[in-house]
């Protein structure tokens, strides 16, 4: 064959010019139609329906083609391809109803199909080495991965088209599965450059951006064991991976560690090296409050609060890493009550529940399902939607979870800003008041 850009080499020793002419444009029109719908650039057999022009012409030309009785206008008409192939082959021993309509219409035909079909085939042969080679067993994934459910999410969010397309996914899938299986034990914690470096030979082989990175980031949140939508940094320190100990850590304004001394109002880092370290100052006498948040908007706006009154606020930037959360912790040993809030969606629920674990003593700040439905947007349905089934349970207050579920829109710190730097000029949080919540209104459907 000549591999014809469009029929494939079925023109070979063909004499198309009968066949192409203008009358009988529409008979080859609705032949390649029936091609691209049915996936079938031959169409050498089965059965055709085909509709006859109103000009007498174009139905004239077509009579020895489909042989019976002349067609009358608008006429339907059944017609056998095998036939209509076997007269098209008086013109070329290779002809078929297809390779005319391709030539007719100046392009391949059943392109779509094709491709269909071999996307198909390439993600079935995708998802076997996704199976084969993802076997690490990890203390961080509990009771290992569901290969399944991981990869009908790593399909819903894109990842799946990008192996597709991807000229290494069996030795990127390869190196995540090195990255499951050397992840730290639940109470400990490792660099990432290390992990990086260990498992790939280049340190920057996890940095943000890289396909690795992202990769092992979407099978850990699809299996469940960190929140989604997180930021990179974050997410790692939720399964034991420190980016750095110089960069990151809590944002801290009026609460420093022991010995040190900044201007009022002034909002410093503290970095993780500093956290494993330090010492926080002890309070004195009566109770006293340490405030901690998610959002640096929050720690912006306490930092201009400062000027005018005694400011002690925490911020985590995020999801806390062990080594923050034991500096938290830490501020409780050292006398300090504490009163922890976030964002009331996926992640924020898991912050406050893990500094809660750490500090028993610690209290909720404006966590309540009142509070939630104070902060929902006026527009729930216009809102970032919940993964319902991904939510945590809130064990400080019941009606929390059910209500966020029932509500399916996340709500932001932000919103109840006023109220927040309210707290802080008392120097206390109120008291939580779950029980008197507020109704639970569905959201409407989207």
């Amino acid at each position: 064959m000549n591999g014809c850009r469009l029929c494939g080499g079925a023109c070979v020793g063909a004499d198309l010019g009968p066949l192409l002419v203008p009358r009988l444009a529409w008979l080859w029109e609705q032949v390649a139609a029936a091609a691209d719908r049915r996936g079938d650039p031959a169409l050498a057999s089965g059965i055709l329906d085909i509709r006859a022009p109103t000009e007498p012409d174009p139905r004239a030309a077509a009579g020895g083609l489909l042989g019976g009785r002349g067609l009358r206008a608008g006429q339907s008409r059944r017609v056998d391809l095998s036939d209509l192939a076997d007269r098209l082959r008086v013109r070329g021993p290779l002809l078929t109803p297809g390779a005319v309509a391709a030539h007719a219409m100046g392009r391949a035909l059943a392109t779509r199909a094709r491709a269909e079909a071999d996307r198909t085939d390439g993600e079935r042969r995708l998802y076997e080495a996704f199976v084969e080679t993802l076997s690490a067993k990890s203390p961080r994934v509990a009771g290992g991965l569901d290969r399944e459910v991981v990869w009908a999410a790593l399909r819903r969010n894109g990842w799946v088209a990008r192996l597709l397309s991807a000229p290494d996914a069996s030795s990127l899938l390869q190196r995540v599965n090195g990255v499951l299986a050397a992840l730290p034990p639940d109470t400990a914690c490792v660099d990432r450059r290390r992990l990086a470096s260990d498992v790939t030979g280049d340190p920057h082989g996890l940095d943000g951006g890289t396909p690795l990175a992202g990769l092992t980031l979407a099978i850990l949140a699809a299996s469940g064991t960190i929140m989604p939508r997180q930021r990179p940094r974050s997410a790692w320190a939720e399964i034991g991976v420190e980016c750095d100990d110089v960069t990151g850590g809590l944002v801290a304004v009026g609460m420093i560690p022991e010995g040190w001394n900044v201007p009022a109002g002034a909002a410093i880092t503290l970095s993780p090296r500093v956290l494993s370290r330090c010492e926080w100052p002890r309070t004195g006498e009566g109770e006293r409050w340490v405030f901690v948040t998610e959002n640096p908007s929050v720690a912006a706006a306490a930092a201009d609060l400062a000027d005018d009154c005694d400011v002690r606020l925490l911020c985590t930037d995020g999801t806390p890493s062990r080594r923050e959360i034991d500096a938290i912790a830490r501020l409780a040993a050292a006398g300090w009550r504490v009163a922890v809030r976030a964002d009331f969606d996926e992640a924020g629920l898991g912050h406050v529940a893990a500094v809660l674990a750490a500090v028993p003593a610690a209290t909720p700040w404006r966590m309540a399902a009142g509070d939630y439905l104070s902060s929902v947007p006026a527009d729930v349905a216009a809102g970032t939607r919940l993964d319902v089934d991904r939510l945590p349970e809130a064990p400080w207050d019941a009606r929390l979870t059910e209500t966020m579920r029932a509500t399916g829109a996340a709500a932001y710190e932000e919103a109840l800003l006023p109220l927040l730097m309210q707290d802080l000029r008392v120097g206390a949080p109120p008291a939580m008041d779950g029980a008197e919540a507020p109704a639970i209104t569905a959201a409407p459907t989207p």
